[in-house]
């Protein structure tokens, strides 16, 4: 038996108390939903009910209202384009869709470059809302008049909005879930994720498995702990403040990644030039940060942390350190005070005294590439229904231009291979959906009176089954493939006899069947630009922030905001390629450290410099930037070299301290070393060997 047929036995063989609530308050709330669209005489209530759907995925109250708020908006967006399309084009059939189409293909590329998932089902309702109203007037062109066109308009919104508005009533007041909880879970495994990654760093025999484990762990943390902090404003007061403390965690856990690889790099390969306190110290480092990442008690945490900062500053105020010792111990002091920031911020999300912190939050990688590419794929998927559509000329093949564009924008932003297994999920739920809606929910609903216990009654068993699925993260695309099309086939309403004739509901359940395997195939032959084109564009965005980072308004937070997410696909991209020692995530992690030693080369030279070098830092910066990416290709660059040498010299004329000098020319020497390190393990790589180094640097 697969993992996931387990999973499914075990979700009703065993299901959790979460889970049954979960599914007890989506049936309420789809039950309110329906009752309220047929009391106010909806024509299609059945909208109502997939609204309500929609809203359960995420129950907690702040992810609701918020949705309920972006699913409002694109629904009245989206209204309000179908209309004025009708206004003008009504006559014209193959404008019309053309138009529509254009507009999905709009909507499916904005949607691409957002990350939160309440954001881009905002542009799902805006794209799919039009195609309601205008499919489903040209479906009767003979009852086609200015006002049948409002009234249907009308009618789809009213039954969008109510569902939305009855499942944020329930959310709210039946078992509310806070995101504030979950926003702490979050917080509180990034930092322990954050703190093995750095224990293991900074072991002298840490694994280079083990160390890719965390860091992935601790990437998939950081941008859940992101992508869920912009719900937590609409829970209260106290809601924005949370947020703050979210994007700081995010942004300092990024600079201590980027920070703690030089130390790792050194104790691993260049011990000797530690001094023996140095290395007690840098143990010492490394027991206290495994102890806070799998302690609860901030005050412990907090207490670790300010006496490591205090035994830096000890040894930091020593007269007998190498160039090489004072720099690390400035290193190590940041450090520390980014881990105090850390906690600062946990503290705060927790209820602690209020917090001023603040910090870039994370930005998504926003691709064209990407958007055009999630454009044309739904612009697709409609246009093989269009075609289907005229072609058969069925009412039913309507259903080929909805649901399939919902799920395109819904699953766009996830990776090839979840794509493709959700989607198999969505068909299995569907395959079940189909005889349950014709063998049992309809057969019961003609011989039943038709009022309305009856109806929720007949209908609440196989939605709450149906939910129980949607409460597991595994098992949700069973859950949405099953739900969907079963109220979609039941349509119950004040009038169900279109619903209780055989032959619709057949014609409906291939429509459905049929739009759900195109869009799986569409998916497969058009999954977007290949894994090698995609990593070259992200080292080439790399490249130009590298050499934007440390000019006004580019600072540290808000690189690291926009290296978390490149980060991330990077590393989604190469799971799975563990043969090649996961050169990818490893040059990923070598573009994160070297914009924090461009920060601190910056203002090494600035503190020893009388006179502006700002116009060869900008060349050298130039050069790095370049050389980065010329040794991702495994080109071993030497562009650094004259320029690094025109600063050294500019300072030796400025009668700069020497010993500043010597550490400033001891990292440019480092990081070409480490450039010659990287070209050779990626030729190393392209021949299907091992590779002999990591790529990071240990500067």
């Amino acid at each position: 038996m697969s993992s996931t047929a387990k999973r499914l036995v075990m979700a009703y063989l065993m299901p959790d108390r979460r889970a049954l609530i979960f599914a007890l308050k989506g049936v309420i709330s789809m039950a309110m939903a329906m009752y309220v669209a047929m009391w106010l005489d909806l024509d299609r209530p059945y909208w109502a009910l997939v609204s309500a759907v929609f809203l359960q995925v995420r129950p907690e109250t702040g992810m609701v209202l918020e949705k309920t708020v972006c699913q409002i908006l694109g629904t009245l967006l989206g209204g309000t384009f179908a209309l004025i399309i009708l206004n003008f084009f009504i006559a014209y059939s193959g404008i019309v869709l053309f138009c529509l189409a254009m507009w999905l293909c709009l909507n499916a590329s904005l949607s691409s470059l957002v990350r939160r998932i309440n954001f881009i089902y905002f542009f799902a309702m805006a794209a799919v809302t039009p195609c309601i109203i205008i499919l489903l007037t040209m479906a009767t062109p003979s009852m086609v008049s200015s006002e049948s066109i409002f009234n249907i308009a009308q009618e789809r919104v009213s039954e969008i909005i109510v569902g939305s508005v009855c499942a944020m009533l329930v959310s709210l007041m039946l078992w509310p879930q806070r995101i504030e909880n979950v926003l702490k879970q979050h917080a509180q495994h990034a930092i322990n994720e954050a703190m093995a990654y750095l224990s293991v760093e900074l072991a002298i025999d840490g694994s280079h498995e083990l160390r890719h484990a965390h860091i992935d762990s601790t990437l998939e943390s950081l941008t859940a702990l992101n992508d869920d902090s912009s719900a937590v404003v609409f829970e209260g007061p106290t809601g924005q403040r949370q947020a703050r403390a979210a994007t700081v965690i995010c942004n300092k856990i990024l600079s201590l990644v980027a920070v703690v690889q030089i130390f790792g790099r050194l104790q691993r390969n260049n011990a000797s030039l530690l001094s023996a306190n140095m290395t007690t110290l840098l143990q010492k480092l490394r027991e206290d940060v495994a102890l806070i990442g799998s302690s609860l008690d901030f005050d412990e945490c907090y207490t670790l942390a300010q006496q490591q900062r205090r035994k830096w500053r000890t040894l930091f105020d020593s007269n007998d350190l190498t160039a090489l010792e004072y720099r690390l111990c400035r290193t190590a002091q940041e450090m520390v005070a980014d881990l105090v920031i850390i906690l600062r911020a946990y503290r705060a999300m927790n209820g602690g005294e209020p917090s001023s912190l603040k910090a870039s939050s994370l930005t998504p990688y926003r691709d064209p590439l990407v958007a055009l590419t999630t454009g044309f794929r739904t612009f697709l998927v409609f246009s093989i229904g269009a075609g289907l559509w005229i072609g058969t000329g069925s009412p039913a093949a309507i259903m080929l231009m909805i649901l399939p564009v919902i799920f395109s924008i819904m699953f766009a932003r996830l990776p090839s291979a979840v794509v493709k297994k959700s989607l198999r999920g969505v068909l299995i739920g569907a395959t079940v959906a189909i005889p349950v809606a014709i063998f049992y929910a309809l057969n019961l609903i003609a011989q039943s009176s038709g009022d309305f216990p009856v109806l929720v009654m007949i209908l609440g068993v196989p939605l709450f089954l149906g939910l129980m699925l949607l409460a597991s993260r595994p098992l949700l695309p069973y859950g949405l493939g099953f739900c969907i099309p079963f109220i979609i086939l039941v349509q119950p309403g004040n009038d169900m006899s279109t619903s209780l004739s055989v032959a619709y509901t057949a014609s409906n359940a291939l429509a459905i069947m049929t739009g759900l395997i195109v869009l799986y195939w569409v998916f497969k032959l058009f999954a977007g630009p290949g894994m090698a084109l995609m990593q070259q564009r992200l080292f080439m965005v790399t490249r130009k922030d590298l050499i934007k980072v440390g000019t006004p308004h580019h600072d540290v937070d808000w690189f690291n905001a926009r290296m978390c997410d490149r980060l991330l696909r990077l590393s989604s991209y190469e799971k799975g390629m563990a043969a090649q020692g996961r050169i990818i995530t490893d040059l990923a992690l070598t573009g994160l450290n070297l914009g924090h030693i461009i920060m601190r080369i910056r203002k090494m030279v600035d503190s020893v410099s009388t006179q502006s070098l700002t116009q060869l830092m900008q060349a050298w910066q130039w050069a790095l930037a370049e050389s980065y990416v010329l040794a991702a290709q495994g080109e071993t660059p030497a562009l650094m070299n004259p320029v690094y040498r025109q600063i050294i010299a500019a300072l030796e004329d400025q009668q700069a301290p020497k010993e500043n000098i010597a550490m400033i020319e001891g990292v440019f020497e480092r990081i070409n070393l480490t450039f010659e390190r990287t070209a050779t393990m990626v030729r190393t790589a392209d021949t299907r060997q091992e590779p002999l180094v990591d790529t990071r640097t240990e500067n």
